[in-house]
């Protein structure tokens, strides 16, 4: 089992080496003990069980990413390498999220609390940035498809809802067809990427634009962190300017009745 948060492959250049060293003026924990705080994890949600052996690295992700699994009978964790620096009692949190998925169940919110402390500072969140911006690869094909243009598209929905005020980001049809996501909005590489998959003639017009104009409003509503460190993606201003979409209910009606399309649409050779 592989359980990710966020991130691509990684290599932290001299600059952000030294300013992950220089982030916190302590001692960082040892791998030690982080691997003390996954063995109280097991503890607390497989209590029956013997607490397997446990590989604690760190390991060359983009930004904020960590993955857990079991091979073998052995837990091999992979904490990203932003978090070199991270006190202990953020990473007896991540502890308890990580594990805590393996069992399909959900850590506490102090748990929670103790790593998004630490995450959600504002030094860590403006490093991950810089890390993607320099060393992260977005796939970049043309916005032009076989039966829709994004760029047209785009300036079209600008003009009516928008005042022609959203600056135009990189558009682009996925590289691969997909049907779980449809659409998406990476702030970093200032790129809206629509999947291929809503390229064709048996997908209305009106829910292509419905999904541009939903990735537009991710520029117009940025992501918020509430009180309790949970990052909103879509805000109750996001949610309601939604609905200004004059095709809204039937574009959403439209992808609910048409999953079974979709999908066989993303499985097509491209």
């Amino acid at each position: 089992m592989l359980f990710p948060i966020q991130g691509i492959t990684f290599r932290p250049t001299k600059s952000q080496q030294f300013r992950l060293q220089t982030l916190n003026n302590f001692v960082p924990p040892t791998l030690q003990q982080i691997r003390e705080e996954y063995q109280q994890a097991f503890k607390k949600y497989d209590g029956l069980r013997r607490t397997p052996p446990i590989d604690i690295s760190f390991y060359p992700y983009v930004g904020i990413n960590h993955t857990i699994r079991i091979r073998d009978g052995s837990v091999y964790v992979r904490i990203g390498e932003i978090c070199r620096q991270m006190p202990l009692t953020a990473h007896r949190g991540l502890a308890h999220v990580l594990v805590a998925k393996l069992y399909r169940r959900k850590a506490t919110a102090e748990m929670r609390r103790l790593y998004s402390v630490y995450i959600d500072r504002p030094e860590i969140r403006e490093l991950a940035t810089e890390m993607k911006r320099e060393r992260g690869r977005k796939v970049v094909t043309s916005a032009e498809g076989v039966h829709y243009d994004l760029d047209s598209m785009f300036a079209a929905l600008n003009a009516r809802y928008f005042r022609n005020r959203i600056k135009k980001p990189t558009l682009t049809w996925s590289a691969r067809k997909t049907y779980r996501i449809l659409g998406h909005h990476d702030a970093t590489h200032g790129v809206i990427a629509i999947s291929r998959s809503l390229d064709s003639k048996s997908v209305p017009r009106f829910v292509v634009e419905y999904v541009v104009f939903h990735e537009m409003l991710h520029i117009v509503h940025p992501t918020k962190t509430d009180a309790n460190g949970r990052r909103l993606n879509h805000t109750p201003a996001f949610r309601r300017d939604e609905q200004k979409y004059i095709h809204f209910k039937a574009a959403e009606r439209w992808i609910e009745q048409n999953v079974r399309l979709l999908k066989r649409e993303a499985k097509k050779k491209t």
